[in-house]
C-alpha cells in the first residue's frame, strides 16, 4: 500500500499517536495517569520537564517534548522496554536487538535493545532514570565499522513507569555529553500507597512462541505521611523459537519470495553461505600432479549433474561413497549452506527486576530520598556453526588418516586405505599436504550462546530548599556485568590435531554432508567422540560502571521583570565511567593458533573469530552548568501580537580527563505566543559527544573480512583476465582498527523551530509542528579497509602508495601480472591499518508533527485521540578529505565501476525511513476501556541489492501494525473490587515484516517478526 492511502487509513480509523508534552502539561499541569491506574499515588504530581533544571519554571512551551504516559503505555502494551521505546517515532533504528547478528562474539548480543533519536547514530541519545544517567551496557555494536555503545532499554520495566519524557532537541548545555539528539527521561512510579499485582500472558498466533510475566508493587506511607517506601518486583519468561517459525526466516535462500517481481531470481537474495561442509582445499604441490590439473578443489556429490563423468570441466577425482573432488574453488549454488537451518529467531529469555523507592521528610525544607534496583536477564539461543577464516587455513598433513593424497603407508607401516589409487600419479609416496581454505564443521552442531546480565543501581540524595532556593544533591552508582558464554565452539589448534591423527580416530573433512539435500545438515557426521576432542567453550565478560555526584540549585523567582519572574539554575557534577572487556584466552592472544604446515599464525584459536585483545578504560568528567529563564512579555502587559514571550539561556562546561579535552557549549531558546492559542518556538544550541571508552582504548582490534584487492584487479583488467571490477574476486583481508586518546569530542549544532496551535474554538485540541536540523562535525570513524585499498589504487595510479595498506613483496607471478599495466608490481595484502579518527561531517533535518485531542464530554464517555509523526527530510553524509579524493576520482572516471558507500544523501537507505507515525484512540466509560494503537514505518531501500537493469536499490515495503484492546475493571465493595481484566491483540492483522536482504529476511532494527500476539492481563489493586 502506498503511503498516501496509509495516511487515510490512519485518519479514518482515528488511530493517532503520541502526545506532545506541551499538550498534556499545558492543559493539566500534572502528569496524566492511566484509567484504573492501580494503587493510590501522590496527588497531582508536577511534571518535571526534561530540558530544564529550573524547578517550578513555566517553561513547557519553549521545549519540544514528547510524553508517553501510563494510558499510552497501556495502549502500546509493550512486553519490554524495547517495545515501549520503539513506539516513539523519533526513536530511530534499534542497533542492539535480539535478532542482530553483527559482530558475533565481538558484538553486544542477547536480550538487549538501544535507542537512537533522530537516527543520527547510537550513542547520541542520553538516557535518564528519574533525571539521572543510566549506565552503559557492557559490549558494543558497530555502525559503519565503528564501535558504538548505549544503555540497555530492556532494563526499563513498563509496569513500573509513570511516564517517559523525550526532549527532541540537543541538550548538551543542560545535561552534558551524549545528549546530541536529545534526552529520554524515564520517570518511575513512586509514592505508592497500597499494592498491585498483575500477570500477563501473550502468544504469537500460529506459532509456539509465548511469554508470561508477573509483576507486583507495594507501597506505604509512614510517620503521618512524611515518608514513603515503594517496592516493585517483576519476572518475565519467553520460551524462544527457531527460525523455522517464519517461512521468510527459515531459509537463507529468499528468492522464492521475489517471484513475479523485478527482482525475481536475484542472486543477492540467496544468502546461503559459501562456507559449507563441502570444503574448499588447496593441494600443496604442482597443478599437474593430479588429474585435476589444478591445485584447488572442493568436494561435491558425483551425481550433482546427473552424470558423474561430466562434473564441471570433467577434471575430477573419485573420492568414493558418491563423492568427488572437483577442480577449482567455485562450488555449485546447491551446495551452499543454509545458515538458518539450525538457528533460533527468538532467544529463550528470563528477566528479573526488583526496585525500591524511598523518601523521608527530614524537615519542612529537607527530604532524603533513595532509589535502588537490580535487574537480571538471561537469554539462550542456537547459532550456526562457524567456518574457518580465509586468513586462518587449516593444514591436513600427509600423515593424516583421511588425507586422500596422503602417504601410501600409515604410521604403523600398513597400507593406507584412504589414499586414492587413480588420478594422482604425480603425488609422491610420501603424500602431499592439503590446506583447508574453507570448511564449516556442521557435524559439530550449532553453537549455543547464553548471555547473562546483572545491573545494579543505587541513588541517594537530599532535596529541599533554603529560603527561596531549591536544591538537589545526590550520589549515583550503577554497575552492569555481562557474561557471554558460547558452548560448542571449535578450537583451530585442537581441530587441526584431530584432523592429523594417524588412525581412524581422526576427523574426516572430506566426507561431505547430505547428498540428497546438500545445503542442510550433515548426513555423514564424524563420531561424537572425535567432535568432542576439539569443541570448546568460549566466554566474554564485560563490565561498565557509572559513579556520579551532583549538586544543583534553582530558583524560579530570582527577581521580577514586567513579564514575570526570572528563573535560574546552576550546578556542578562529577562522574566516573569505567569499561572492561575480558575475552577468552583463545580470543585475546593468550592461546593462539599456528599452522602446523608453514607456521602461519593467528592470534585467535577460535574458528571463525578474529583475535580481539582485552580492553579497559576509564574517565573522570567534571562539569558545571548554568541556566536562566526570562519571561520578557506576559499576557498582563497587553502588547498587541505579543501575548507572551519567553527566553531560555543555558551553558555548560565539561572536562574529560582521558582525552584531556574541555568543551563549552551554549543553548538559547525562545517562545512567542502571538495570541492565546498560537505559539511559535525556537532553539539553537551547540553540543558535543565525547569518543566512547572503546574508541579511545581499543588496543588494536583485528578483523578478517573478504575484500577486493582493487590493485590486483586493475592489473587483471588491463591484462584482459577479467572484464571489470564487478568480476574482481575477493580474498581474506586482515584489518587492524585501533583507538587513541588523541580523539576529540564530536561537535554539533542544533536548530529547532516550531509552532503550537490550540484553537479556542475547538476545546481540548492541540496541534504541533517542529522543524529540526542537526549538524555534526568530526564524527569518529574509520575510513574502512575497502576504501583504504581503493585509495591505494588511486595513489599507485599517481605514482605513490597508501601507507595504510601493508603488502608482501611481489613474487614473479605478480611481476608478470603487472607488466605493461602502468603500475608498479604489488604483492598480496598483509594487513590494512584502519585507526579511529575524527573524520566526516553530517547534516540531518526533519519535521515532527503532533496532535492531541481530548474530546469534550458529550454523554458517551471519554474519548482521547493522539498523533505523533516524524518526517526525515534529509540525512547527508559528507566525506573527509580522503573520502572526497576517492569520490572525485570516481566522478572523473579514474576509478570506474567503484562505489563509495555511506556518503551523500542516505535518507531512506537501510534504517532511515522518511516517515514514522504512531497514534492512539481510546474510549472509556465507567469500568470499560477500549483502545487502539497504530504504528507506521515508511519504506526504505536495502543497499545490499541492486536491480540489474536500472541500478536501483531493493525497496523494503512500508509496514503498519494495529493494536486493539478492551479492559473491564470491577468497581464494587466485594473482594474483587479493583480487579481488571484486559484482553488485547497486538498486530491485529498479523502483518509480517517486509522482506529485506538481511539476517532472518527482515530489518530487525525497524521491524518485528512476532506477528499477531494475543495478550491477556489480570490485575488486582489492593
Amino acid at each position: 500500500m502506498k503511503f498516501g492511502s496509509r495516511v487515510i487509513t490512519l485518519a479514518g480509523a482515528s488511530t493517532v499517536a503520541l502526545v506532545s508534552a506541551n499538550a498534556s502539561a499545558q492543559d493539566t499541569g500534572t502528569a496524566p495517569t492511566a484509567p484504573d491506574s492501580g494503587a493510590t499515588q501522590e496527588e497531582t504530581p508536577v511534571i518535571v520537564v526534561t530540558g530544564s533544571q529550573i524547578q517550578g519554571a513555566k517553561i513547557d512551551d519553549v521545549l519540544p517534548v514528547t510524553v508517553v504516559d501510563e494510558a499510552l503505555i497501556d495502549s502500546i502494551d509493550p512486553g519490554s522496554g524495547d517495545e515501549l521505546f520503539r513506539a516513539i517515532p523519533q526513536a530511530g533504528s534499534v542497533a542492539f536487538n535480539d535478532q542482530s547478528t553483527v559482530g558475533g562474539v565481538n558484538g553486544a548480543r542477547g536480550d538487549i535493545a538501544s535507542i537512537n533519536l533522530r537516527g543520527i547514530g547510537t550513542g547520541n541519545t542520553l538516557l535518564l532514570i528519574n533525571g539521572r544517567r543510566m549506565v552503559l551496557n557492557p559490549g558494543f555494536q558497530t555502525e559503519l565499522l565503528v564501535p558504538v555503545v548505549s544503555p540497555d532499554t530492556n532494563q526499563i520495566v513498563p509496569g513500573s513507569v509513570r511516564r517517559v519524557e523525550v526532549l527532541r532537541d540537543g541538550a548538551s548545555a543542560v545535561y552534558g555529553a551524549d545528549a546530541v539528539a536529545g534526552v529520554v527521561n524515564t520517570i518511575l512510579r513512586g509514592d505508592l500507597d497500597g499494592a498491585v499485582l498483575e500477570g500477563n500472558w501473550r502468544a504469537s498466533t500460529g506459532t509456539e512462541l509465548y511469554s508470561a510475566s508477573i509483576r507486583g508493587g507495594y507501597g506505604f506511607d509512614f510517620n503521618e505521611g512524611r515518608g514513603n517506601l515503594t517496592l516493585y518486583g517483576y519476572y518475565f519468561h519467553e520460551n524462544g523459537a527457531p527460525s523455522s517459525m517464519r517461512d521468510y526466516a527459515a531459509d537463507s535462500d529468499r528468492r522464492p519470495f521475489l517471484i513475479g517481481t523485478e527482482f525475481e531470481g536475484d542472486l543477492n537474495f540467496d544468502n546461503r553461505s559459501n562456507d559449507t561442509p563441502w570444503g574448499e582445499f588447496d593441494i600443496q604441490s604442482s597443478r599437474g600432479n593430479t588429474d585435476l590439473n589444478d591445485d584447488d578443489f572442493f568436494v561435491r556429490p558425483c551425481g550433482a549433474f546427473g552424470d558423474e563423468n561430466a562434473i564441471s570441466d570433467s577434471r575430477f577425482l573419485d573420492l568414493g561413497n558418491g563423492l568427488c573432488a572437483d577442480n577449482g574453488t567455485t562450488q555449485t549454488r546447491s551446495q551452499r549452506y543454509n545458515l538458518e537451518s539450525e538457528t533460533d529467531l527468538f532467544s529463550e529469555k528470563d528477566r528479573y527486576s526488583a526496585q525500591g523507592l524511598f523518601r523521608y521528610e527530614l524537615s519542612p525544607s529537607a527530604e532524603f530520598y533513595a532509589e535502588g534496583s537490580y535487574y537480571r536477564s538471561q537469554s539462550s539461543r542456537n547459532l550456526e556453526q562457524r567456518s574457518n577464516l580465509t586468513a586462518t587455513p587449516i593444514a591436513v598433513l600427509p600423515t593424516a588418516f583421511w588425507n586422500p593424497l596422503g602417504a601410501t603407508t600409515l604410521a604403523d607401516g600398513s597400507p593406507n586405505p584412504n589414499r586414492l589409487q587413480n588420478g594422482i600419479d604425480g603425488i609422491p609416496d610420501s603424500g602431499a599436504t592439503i590446506i583447508i581454505e574453507d570448511y564449516r564443521p556442521v557435524d559439530a552442531g550449532p553453537r549455543r550462546v547464553t548471555v547473562t546480565k546483572d545491573v545494579y543501581r543505587i541513588v541517594t540524595g537530599l532535596r529541599g530548599n533554603f529560603g527561596a532556593w531549591d536544591y538537589d544533591t545526590g550520589f549515583l552508582y550503577s554497575q552492569a556485568n555481562t557474561s557471554d558464554f558460547t558452548e560448542n565452539r571449535v578450537s583451530n589448534t585442537l581441530f587441526e590435531q584431530a584432523i592429523n591423527r594417524t588412525d581412524a580416530t581422526a576427523y574426516n573433512p572430506f566426507n561431505g554432508a547430505c547428498i540428497d539435500n546438500p545445503s542442510v545438515g550433515d548426513c555423514t557426521p564424524n563420531p561424537q567422540s572425535v567432535i568432542d576432542s576439539f569443541t570448546v567453550d568460549v566466554f566474554r565478560n564485560g563490565e561498565t560502571t557509572l559513579a556520579l555526584a551532583d549538586f544543583k540549585v534553582s530558583r524560579s523567582d530570582l527577581f521580577a521583570l514586567p513579564g514575570g519572574d526570572v528563573g535560574i539554575a546552576a550546578g556542578i557534577e562529577y562522574r566516573r565511567e569505567t569499561f572492561e572487556d575480558d575475552r577468552d584466552p583463545r580470543l585475546d592472544g593468550t592461546i593462539t593458533y599456528t599452522n602446523s604446515f608453514d607456521g602461519g599464525f593467528s592470534g585467535s584459536d577460535v574458528m571463525g573469530s578474529s583475535p580481539s585483545p582485552d580492553t579497559s578504560g576509564s574517565r573522570n568528567v567534571y562539569s558545571a552548568f548554568a541556566e536562566t529563564f526570562i519571561p520578557v512579555v506576559s499576557p498582563d502587559m497587553d502588547i498587541p501580537l505579543v501575548h507572551e514571550f519567553n527566553i531560555q539561556l543555558a551553558g555548560r562546561m565539561e572536562h574529560f580527563t582521558d582525552i584531556d579535552e574541555t568543551t563549552i557549549v551554549p543553548r538559547a531558546a525562545a517562545s512567542w505566543s502571538v495570541f492565546d492559542g498560537l505559539l511559535f518556538r525556537g532553539a539553537w544550541s551547540q553540543g558535543f559527544r565525547a569518543p566512547n571508552l572503546v574508541q579511545v582504548n581499543d588496543l588494536g582490534t583485528t578483523r578478517s573480512n573478504t575484500r577486493d584487492d582493487l590493485v590486483r584487479c586493475f592489473a587483471e583488467i588491463q591484462q584482459g583476465e577479467i572484464a571489470n571490477f564487478d568480476d574482481c574476486s575477493g580474498s581474506g583481508t586482515v584489518s587492524v582498527r585501533t583507538g587513541t586518546n588523541l580523539l576529540q569530542p564530536e561537535d554539533t549544532e542544533s536548530i529547532n523551530l516550531g509552532v503550537v496551535v490550540a484553537p479556542v474554538f475547538i476545546p481540548g485540541l492541540t496541534l504541533t509542528a517542529d522543524y529540526w536540523r542537526v549538524k555534526q562535525d568530526g564524527i569518529v570513524g574509520v575510513f574502512g579497509d575497502q576504501n583504504q585499498i581503493a585509495l591505494d589504487l588511486l595513489r599507485r595510479l599517481e605514482g605513490g602508495t597508501n601507507p595504510n595498506v601493508i603488502r608482501e613483496d611481489p613474487d614473479q607471478d605478480r611481476i608478470d601480472l603487472f607488466a605493461g599495466t602502468g603500475l608498479a608490481p604489488a604483492g598480496d595484502i598483509i594487513r590494512v591499518n584502519d585507526a579511529y579518527f575524527n573524520l566526516d561531517s553530517r547534516v540531518s533535518k526533519g519535521w515532527d508533527f503532533g496532535m492531541f485531542y481530548d474530546v469534550p464530554e458529550f454523554g458517551i464517555g471519554d474519548i482521547d485521540l493522539q498523533l505523533n509523526a516524524a518526517y526525515l527530510e534529509s540525512f547527508f553524509q559528507s566525506p573527509g578529505a580522503d573520502g572526497q579524493e576517492l569520490l572525485d576520482a570516481v566522478a572523473a572516471g579514474t576509478l570506474p565501476g567503484i562505489t563509495i558507500a555511506n556518503t551523500g544523501q542516505v535518507r531512506e537507505l537501510n534504517g532511515r525511513p522518511k516517515w514514522r507515525i504512531t497514534g492512539r484512540a481510546s474510549w472509556e466509560s465507567g469500568p470499560v476501556r477500549v483502545s487502539f494503537f497504530g504504528r507506521y514505518v515508511d519504506s526504505v531501500f536495502d543497499t545490499s541489492v541492486t536491480q540489474d537493469d536500472t541500478g536501483e536499490f531493493f525497496r523494503v515495503d512500508d509496514w503498519f501494525t494495529l493494536n486493539a484492546s478492551i479492559s473491564y475493571t470491577i468497581e464494587n465493595d466485594t473482594a474483587l473490587d479493583g480487579t481488571r481484566l484486559r484482553v488485547g491483540v497486538n498486530n491485529l492483522f498479523g502483518e509480517e515484516p517486509p522482506l529485506a536482504d538481511q539476517s532472518f529476511g527482515f530489518f530487525s532494527n525497524l521491524h518485528s517478526a512476532r506477528g499477531r500476539q494475543v495478550s491477556i492481563s489480570l490485575r488486582k489493586d489492593f
